[in-house]
């Protein structure tokens, strides 16, 4: 009852157990007048705790209170606090608690105390026994900074924690914090879309024309410059957030119309779209040196976001010349940089051979447990070891790409859940969808591939009936697809437009009628189980087909395979095709 905005009153609510938010509802007040009179006054939390529930159990997992801490928590040891990369949503996750895990291992190991921020409920490095220390705290600047001030760490590891991790360098730095390895100046050179690109220009590298826009209303007047298509999305973007390709003006006006957030500090970037290979790179610096474990070809061409790709270690088929051209654009990126532990970089290869630079992420990426578990090089631990002071010449591994010689080849495919997440389009683009992945590895690349894909719960069958329907623009390729299905004995059913082109062609196909033709056909064909594998492509920036996405959603319930890229489905008839390959024994 006698609860005010007055500071000591919202102090003593506060020592008493009760949130902000419980006091903005007896005050009848906006929580952010709570929040504003708590950092006014600089009340911050104590932290406890969590209860072994046994008689002199010491479990060191730390929550915040504003109630006085029953025992000191903080030792007279030299300690590095690293941030982790918080709740799992699709692009963020286990990969990142990976890189987190083997630093803390390599922390321990340099004679520290480890301490681990990070409010992930469902992964490893929330784990208490992986640190000295956990703090189950949300990974925001506040809550970082309240754990700093309480540790006082020698400093504070940033990139291993995905773009969540990162994004919180600035406010760091600008409390004076020191951020360990790569440097912020460094990060926001990377990751301002100005700083990147004269970078690149004084180092003589390509990447696809674009630009940056503050003010929406410019949006279709730089797109034309540039020509269509083109890729939009915000910066700082995780998992391909809201990324789009876009074809026309009316499309790319309805995309900036949805757009939630534009400023001089958050812009809507507008990039040339290439198709091309796709290929990724993550690579580790030490200010001066640069060492590449390996390079990783993507399956799919550019279009598909990198954590929906098939992604094949080593690389299948690029010449000498384009390896030489990444390896050498690796060490400059790195160098001009200055990057002080790991970096990914995104390129595409044109069919000229000429290597674009998509993007540069300075920090772990989603990629690196793969590379370094097929590699052996262990990119986390070398990255600490980096960050805290050590050069890549201590380790005897070599420079630039390491003569590493593999005698198979290792494939990382994703993995969805679309069976579980009801309603999501199955089609693939530039946001990310997946919600996982699964490595097979075997002497040759189809055997390899057939391995990710099985244990990625795809259903591989070699017999069956296949329905196509495409975009106009894909009916030509189409068309050698679907002759390869045929050859090997399946039956081929179409929609309207796609069946006449596939039997002008001289192929036997079935038509089957679509929804908007007033026909539940297809969708009895896929609930009855006579669909063994589904090829659906939709006109490049079309994000609306309803007929397409009603197709792919009924399948996803039945986990039938369906292919909304090409180059997926041209693995599958290779494997098919092979001989020595039987689907049902291998």
């Amino acid at each position: 009852k006698e609860l005010s905005l007055e500071p000591d009153k919202i102090l003593q609510g506060l020592k008493y157990g009760m949130s902000p938010l419980i006091m903005a509802r007896i005050l009848n007040v906006n929580v952010e007048d709570v929040v504003k009179v708590t950092i006014e006054n600089k009340f911050t939390p104590q932290y406890q705790y969590v209860d072994g529930c046994s008689i002199n159990q010491f479990v060191p997992y730390m929550y915040s209170s504003y109630q006085a801490a029953d025992r000191n928590v903080v030792s007279d040891k030299k300690k590095i606090l690293v941030v982790g990369a918080g709740p799992i949503r699709i692009g963020q996750g286990l990969e990142f608690d990976y890189a987190t895990v083997h630093c803390i291992k390599t922390i321990k190991e340099l004679g520290y105390e480890a301490i681990v921020i990070n409010n992930n409920p469902e992964t490893v490095s929330t784990d208490y026994t992986t640190g000295d220390k956990l703090y189950f705290e949300p990974i925001t600047l506040g809550d970082v900074l309240n754990v700093y001030y309480t540790e006082k760490p020698e400093g504070v590891i940033v990139q291993l924690g995905g773009q969540t991790a990162i994004n919180l360098a600035q406010g760091l730095a600008d409390h004076g914090v020191n951020i360990l390895g790569t440097s912020n100046e460094s990060i926001d050179l990377a990751e301002n879309r100005d700083h990147f690109e004269k970078l690149l220009k004084e180092l003589n590298i390509k990447q696809p024309q674009g630009n940056a826009i503050s003010d929406i209303s410019l949006g279709v007047k730089i797109a034309n410059e540039i020509g269509y298509p083109v890729l939009v999305r915000p910066s700082f973007v995780l998992g391909g957030q809201s990324m789009r390709i876009v074809t026309n003006d009316d499309d790319l006006n309805t995309y900036l119309k949805e757009v939630k957030e534009v400023s001089v500090d958050k812009p809507i970037l507008i990039d040339k779209y290439i198709k091309g290979k796709e290929v990724e790179v993550d690579a580790l610096c030490d200010g001066t040196n640069v060492i590449i474990p390996g390079i990783m070809e993507h399956i799919e061409r550019t279009g598909i976001h990198s954590g929906d790709s098939i992604s094949v270690y080593p690389t299948f088929s690029l010449n000498n010349k384009v390896i030489e051209k990444i390896t050498e654009i690796t060490k400059k990126v790195g160098i001009g940089l200055k990057i002080k532990g790991l970096f990914n970089i995104q390129f595409i290869v044109d069919a000229a051979d000429e290597v674009y630079i998509i993007e540069v992420n300075p920090r772990a990426s989603r990629s690196v447990p793969f590379i370094s578990k097929v590699t052996g090089v262990n990119l986390a631990q070398y990255a600490t070891r980096v960050m805290l002071g050590d050069k890549i010449g201590d380790f005897g591994v070599g420079y630039g790409l390491l003569d590493i010689k593999p005698n198979k080849y290792y494939v990382k495919a994703p993995t969805f859940s679309f069976q579980k997440l009801s309603g999501l389009d199955v089609n693939l683009g530039p946001e990310m969808k997946s919600t996982g992945e699964a490595i097979g590895y075997d002497v040759t690349l189809n055997k390899a591939l057939y391995k990710a894909l099985q244990a990625s719960n795809m259903k591989i069958k070699d017999y069956g009936t296949v329905l196509i329907t495409v975009a106009d623009e894909d009916k030509a390729e189409a068309l050698d697809i679907a002759k390869r299905f045929f050859d090997l004995g399946f039956n081929l059913v179409a929609t309207k437009n796609t069946s006449e082109f596939l039997k002008n062609a001289g192929l036997k196909v079935k038509t089957l009628k679509k929804l908007s033709e007033g026909s539940s056909e297809i969708t009895d064909w896929i609930n009855n189980g006579y669909i063994k594998y589904i090829v659906n492509t939709q006109s490049t920036g079309n994000n609306q087909s309803n007929d397409g996405y009603i197709i792919r959603t009924t399948a996803a319930l039945h986990n039938i395979a369906t292919f909304t890229s090409f180059d997926t489905v041209k693995v599958l008839l290779s494997i098919l095709e092979e001989r020595g390959i039987n689907v049902d024994t291998i």
